[in-house]
């Protein structure tokens, strides 16, 4: 007889058993599919986080044997925050310098290319191993000619924007931060070099605000501009990515100097002070070593003392000649020393001319006593450049008077705006019959200057300046001109912490 309850039980048994296992098979799948995407996300994500760890870390955690390309070079920090110091600096300074124009903006032009220069030069080295001297200087070749251009711009005859172009010369040296070596290398700490540059070329930059203070804005900012691309710009960026100086690759490629000709060559000046090193390994690979010196003094003294000397006879002996005197007068000595500077000095062509309506050129004017400039405007300059005994009359009011180099020159002029000059000259008189605000007198030997009732209330600036006397008018309408000379010698003494400084009075007794 069937038992039907417990066939109904094992029935019901296995089908539970079925449902659950067919639940586990269908969550197994389930589970299975989930994952597989998962794992391919997870996969992915990890592979773009290496690949970004990599990037980052590509310039200071590189493999050995493996050298960084232009491109990663260029996307580290250090290039990256250089190329934040052009936009925020540079670009300053070029579009202040556009706003002037003329030599201003020439020379600005050539900033931002020595700027670029280096910008590529940091760069390279990132890629390249640490050169010699040699090695560097020609790595740096690109470096020193924008920096010699600009020198060049700013040398030869004075010209209206003197200042700025010596300022803008002269702050360039600073880029040569690049070219520190460590210690002994003869430079500054890189921060310290900047600075140092900056000083110097700050002396130039003052003037600049000086002279436009009130005048001309643009030139007022520009010559902020350029300060700020130094101090702070140049300085914090070497602070924060160069203290020690650049850090060369390990592992990149070399730079050698330039290959010896078998021709002699004339030696090129050297670089920078960066590189005195140089000098100095030279020097010592030039000496004679001791076993060719010992060489030398053997065969000296293999052979008596006379040898190779020839015979002096009688008719010989200069007391004997009769084609020649044998003694030379001291008056005939005097007189090829004193004509040898004359005969090789080098005159120009003489000009009397108005340049662009703004500038008057008077040069090189030798004996003309009757130069005049009868036509001018309260605008225009005039500049007086290597005359010699000659006089000229400036019958109008004009901006600024500079003299240079003129000997016995004679300048008689109305009203000046802004200052009168005398620079590098000798035995000059000047005479005002306006109004001078400032008068300048710099490395002058010899200088007579009349002032009239007008002029009185000149400021006179001098430097490096002797025989300097002043002719001012007296209170009495008929009495002559009183004459008081300008002292050239000071008694410093110390007084309460400070040292008081007095000018030298004599006595005619």
């Amino acid at each position: 007889m069937i038992n039907h309850r417990q066939t109904n039980s094992s029935v019901l048994a296995f089908q539970k058993q079925k449902k659950s296992v067919t639940f586990t098979q269908k969550h197994q799948i389930r589970y299975r599919r989930r994952l597989v995407p998962m794992e391919e996300k997870l996969i992915q994500r990890l592979e773009s986080a290496v690949t970004r760890l990599e990037s980052l870390s590509h310039g200071s955690n590189k493999p050995r044997g493996v050298t960084p390309d232009a491109a990663s070079a260029a996307s580290e920090p250090s290039i990256v925050a250089f190329d934040d110091l052009l936009v925020e600096f540079v670009v300053k300074v070029s579009a202040s310098a556009q706003k002037i124009g003329g030599q201003v903006h020439d020379i600005t032009n050539v900033l931002c290319q020595a700027f670029a220069t280096q910008k590529e030069l940091l760069i390279k080295i990132k890629q390249t191993q640490k050169p010699d001297a040699g090695g560097l200087a020609e790595f740096l070749k690109p470096l020193y000619d924008r920096l010699a251009e600009a020198s060049t711009m700013s040398e030869g005859k004075r010209s209206d924007y003197f200042n700025h172009l010596k300022a803008t010369s002269e702050s360039l040296n600073a880029l040569i931060w690049i070219a520190y070596a460590g210690k002994g290398c003869g430079m500054s700490m890189p921060i310290g070099h900047v600075e140092e540059c900056w000083q110097s070329a700050e002396f130039y930059n003052n003037k600049v605000l000086v002279e436009y203070k009130n005048k001309d804005q643009d030139h007022v900012e520009w010559a902020k501009a350029l300060k700020e691309l130094y101090v702070p710009g140049l300085r914090d960026y070497v602070k924060s990515h160069y203290a020690l100086g650049p850090a060369w690759c390990e592992t990149g490629g070399t730079v050698s100097g330039p290959l010896k000709s078998s021709k002699p060559l004339a030696p090129n000046p050297p670089p920078a002070s960066s590189l005195a090193t140089s000098a100095s390994s030279s020097a010592s690979s030039s000496r004679p070593t001791k076993q060719g010196m010992a060489a030398v003094f053997n065969e000296i003294s293999s052979k008596p003392v006379t040898a190779g000397l020839r015979k002096v006879t009688d008719d010989m002996k200069s007391k004997n000649r009769t084609d020649r005197p044998g003694l030379v007068s001291a008056s005939a000595d005097k007189e090829v020393h004193k004509s040898a500077p004359a005969a090789s000095a080098k005159v120009g062509p003489p000009k009397f001319e108005l340049v662009m309506g703004r500038k008057w050129v008077v040069e090189n004017q030798i004996g003309v006593k009757d130069l005049s400039i009868d036509e001018c405007d309260a605008k225009q300059t005039v500049y007086v450049f290597g005359c010699k005994d000659s006089l000229l009359q400036i019958k109008g009011k004009v901006n600024n008077i500079t003299v240079d180099k003129c000997t016995k020159m004679g300048i008689v002029f109305m009203d000046v705006v802004a200052a009168f000059e005398v620079v590098n000259c000798s035995s000059v008189e000047v005479q005002c019959q306006g109004s001078a605000p400032t008068i300048s007198i710099d490395n002058t030997s010899g200088c007579q200057l009349y002032l009239s009732r007008h002029s009185l209330d000149a400021s006179i600036t001098t430097a490096k300046a002797t025989e300097v006397n002043v002719m001012v008018p007296s209170t009495d309408p008929d009495a002559d001109l009183a004459e008081h000379p300008l002292p050239q010698q000071y008694i410093h003494t110390y007084q309460d912490g400070n040292f008081v400084t007095n000018p030298v009075s004599h006595s005619g007794g």
